[in-house]
């Protein structure tokens, strides 16, 4: 059923009356109406996307935040090291 409603809502979208009568109908400038319809006909698999699907399209915050503990504990472990080192270009 999503799949029909988004193939029926971008033909509707493309059929629709030319975009300098929309422009003129609705007091809007013709680019913006262009740019409304590029974004609607790039998205439109996202409009009608069922929560789930949306739910699974984001990132993992569980792997970002293991990510982030782990470069924390390496920038940590690096700057201990690169203290213990005499070379002047090691140290900032």
């Amino acid at each position: 059923m999503r799949k029909f409603a988004e193939k029926l809502t971008l033909r509707l979208v493309r059929f629709q009356p030319t975009t300098s009568a929309l422009a003129e109908r609705f007091d809007v400038h013709p680019n913006q109406i262009t740019q409304w319809k590029t974004e609607l006909i790039q998205r439109a698999a996202e409009v009608f996307a069922t929560a789930n699907e949306k739910r699974d399209a984001g990132p993992d915050l569980k792997t970002l935040h293991a990510k982030i503990g782990q470069l924390a504990l390496e920038n940590d472990f690096l700057s201990g090291a690169l203290g213990r080192i005499d070379d002047a270009s090691a140290k900032r």
